[in-house]
């Protein structure tokens, strides 16, 4: 039921494949999880507790300093709200070779949202490397009949090429064995 590529993780995201080929349905989903990281919610807080200890050190120096103590204490929850949300939990494909894709991703708000190609509207998936002024990175399309622009995988995670490679090929082997009209 499990292939060698069943489990792959880094230090940022957990990659999981569910394969259901023994099932009467055949189902290959594919899922990309965020990974906690206690070492940033430490750094985080320690940060913020910094913060607030020199702007209370700051308005107990002077009197007429509680507007820095304010500013600090709304720059500290900023700052831990910004740097521990969770916007996206979770991204996954669920192939089904039979009727088409299903792109889901669900938010740590407890939000999901889906996308359904029919899988004789995928031309073909391809791997991109992207490339801008400050990193590179490795995305997944889909070549979708019927669209300008190509179709990303995953919208908001940005997984390692070693965890997109099974999943180009799952979608491959979909792609290639579905009825594609001209």
């Amino acid at each position: 039921m499990a292939s060698d590529d069943s489990c792959i993780a880094n230090g940022r995201y957990k990659y999981i494949h569910d394969d259901h080929k023994d099932s009467i349905e055949a189902i290959d989903a594919h899922h990309v999880v965020v990974q906690t990281n206690n070492s940033r919610v430490f750094f985080v807080g320690l940060s913020a507790l910094l913060l607030t200890a020199t702007a209370v050190s700051l308005s107990l120096l002077k009197d007429e300093s509680i507007l820095i103590l304010l500013w600090s204490l709304l720059l500290s929850a900023l700052l831990v709200k910004l740097f521990l949300r969770k916007p996206v939990e979770k991204e996954s494909i669920i192939i089904m070779s039979a009727f088409g894709v299903q792109l889901e991703t669900q938010y740590g708000s407890g939000r999901t949202v889906r996308r359904f190609i029919p899988i004789d509207k995928i031309l073909k998936p391809v791997l991109n490397e992207c490339v801008t002024p400050v990193t590179c990175y490795w995305s997944l399309s889909l070549i979708v009949r019927g669209d300008e622009e190509l179709t990303l995988v995953f919208k908001e995670l940005r997984p390692p090429v070693k965890m997109l490679i099974p999943i180009w090929k799952a979608l491959c082997a979909a792609a290639t064995n579905s009825p594609n009209d001209s």
